[in-house]
């Protein structure tokens, strides 16, 4: 899975928690939840989904390394190589 695949899988899990998320003028190197009004509910939703679609487990120790879409690259990048 490519860079940009990771990006549109996170953009696409996040489009499916907040059918009115706005995308247009996101940085990919600024926290999703400040830009996105993300709350922590929604942030466990995309780790929960992330799991059902990959068979992920992500510690809770991890999740601030998905604080951004650049972040959710580098740490998701590996795991998800494979597929």
């Amino acid at each position: 899975m490519t860079a940009s695949d990771i990006k549109q899988v996170i953009l696409d899990i996040i489009a499916d928690i907040d059918d009115e998320a706005d995308f247009s003028g996101l940085d990919a190197s600024k926290p999703l939840r400040d830009q996105l009004d993300l709350d922590s509910m929604d942030f466990l939703d995309i780790v929960m989904e992330l799991r059902k679609r990959y068979k992920l487990q992500i510690p809770e120790a991890d999740y601030p390394q998905l604080a951004t879409l650049n972040s959710c690259v580098t740490y998701l990048g590996p795991k998800l190589a494979a597929i």
